[in-house]
């Protein structure tokens, strides 16, 4: 078998056979087939697109390229979540202890930021002493004895997959709905879980701008997930404006515990119900949406999840105590205000911008190397549909350097559109498939 005939059939449109997917995946992660082939491969699937059957061999051969995560020691039916990214998206520290409070095993490996949208793993290490390095075994025995635990991804999980999207990354093939379900589904499928909630971000501050794309990508994923065998859940939520109002590290963990005390923003909340219904229901702990939000109500509303946070807090290393007392966690040493420039009624915010603000301050990374200060951050006092008056605080920004933060506060500023006549709130779910 020869990469050059593989690049041409596909060049011409033709369906590439399960085992030219398998050659050239096995071949380019050996170091075997070099770039400029695999490149020119990927050109022409960005342009002659693939199959289903396609697309769900290429995301199996890029799982099964390195390490994959074997659960079967846990007990019950293991669930995971994956999002798609977004500003303010501190979902899995509200979720996770949520679900595993209510018997749903929690078996998750998470990932650290890169750019302006914040990663699970830095946020946690906010919590004095947390540490996602531990070893499988500890991982399976913390699952089997608390019900949670989140660990590193490691760099042998779908190694195919990083080195595919280092080159895509360069040779402009990054926007191809199939390239892109692979990528995320070969390490969901590779961390081992039985089934797998995605919640799929669609907007300005989102991979995919358009509900279309969204609702295309969401589809794509679950199809590869059911014939590989998975229960498959998909959530396409808005990302058109920050999630909830916190957007840093330190400051979207107190905003998620405030959510686990029954105090979190409405949207952050309501989003936290709708993925946890799919987590209970997928865990076959719930018969349906109805009795799954009953269930996640008397588990905040009793303590319940709260408590399972602290434990699995501790049980990483992290300082328990600031789970109950989060003025225990380190914010910023200087809180400033932000002043609306002018009265209405909030139109729109450029999402990205926002996580960009956060960025500026320090919470985020310019490269994999850059070191993130887990106490800045940006707190949002009105959101879109909010009226606004002239000279009235619209955001808090919590920073350790002022320079930093005038610049910040000048980009924020802009961020924010004003309209004289009233805004309707777009809906935080679009759909569920």
């Amino acid at each position: 078998m020869r990469m050059y005939d593989i690049i041409m059939n596909k060049r011409n449109g033709k369906e590439l056979t399960d085992e030219e997917i398998r050659f050239f995946i096995e071949g380019y992660t050996k170091g075997e087939i070099p770039d400029y082939q695999v490149s020119s491969l990927m050109m022409a699937i960005y342009f002659r697109k693939m199959t289903a059957r396609e697309t769900l061999t290429l995301t199996l051969a890029m799982a099964d390229s390195g390490e994959k995560l074997d659960l079967s020691a846990i007990y019950g039916i293991k669930v995971d979540k994956h999002s798609t990214g977004g500003v303010g998206d501190k979902t899995s520290l509200a979720l996770t202890p949520i679900v595993a409070s209510l018997g749903v095993p929690v078996a998750k490996m998470s990932g650290r930021g890169l750019g302006h949208t914040g990663g699970t793993i830095d946020k946690l290490e906010s919590f004095d002493g947390f540490s996602t390095a531990i070893s499988n075994d500890t991982f399976i025995n913390n699952v089997n004895t608390i019900g949670i635990a989140i660990m590193g991804q490691t760099a042998d999980l779908a190694p195919a997959d990083k080195k595919l999207y280092a080159l895509r990354d360069v040779t402009a093939t990054v926007d191809n709905m199939s390239l892109i379900a692979s990528s995320i589904m070969s390490k969901k499928l590779a961390a081992g879980a039985d089934s797998i909630v995605l919640d799929v971000k669609t907007g300005s501050g989102a991979f995919m701008k358009t509900e279309e794309d969204s609702f295309a990508l969401a589809r794509e994923m679950v199809e590869i997930g059911r014939n590989a065998g998975r229960k498959m859940s998909a959530v396409i939520s808005d990302m058109d404006q920050p999630l909830g109002n916190a957007v840093g590290n330190a400051i979207e963990v107190i905003e998620a515990i405030d959510t686990l005390k029954g105090k979190g923003p409405a949207d952050f909340t309501e989003l936290v119900y709708t993925l946890g219904a799919q987590m209970l229901i997928n865990g076959g702990v719930a018969p349906d949406v109805d009795t799954a939000n009953k269930m996640i109500k008397e588990t905040i509303s009793s303590g319940k999840a709260l408590d399972k946070l602290a434990e699995f807090v501790k049980a990483q290393g992290g300082n328990p105590e600031q789970v109950y007392n989060t003025d225990l966690l380190k914010l910023a040493d200087n809180c400033i205000e932000v002043k609306s420039p002018e009265a209405g009624y909030v139109e729109h915010i450029d999402c990205d911008e926002i996580g960009i603000c956060s960025l500026i301050l320090g919470g985020g990374r310019e490269t994999k190397e850059s070191e993130i200060d887990l106490s800045v951050g940006i707190m949002l006092k009105k959101k879109v549909g909010d009226c606004v008056e002239k000279g009235e605080t619209i955001a808090l920004i919590y920073a350790n350097d002022l320079k930093k933060a005038d610049v910040a506060m000048e980009r924020f500023i802009k961020a924010y559109h004003f309209s004289g006549n009233e805004v309707t709130v777009p809906a935080l779910i679009k759909g569920i498939i």
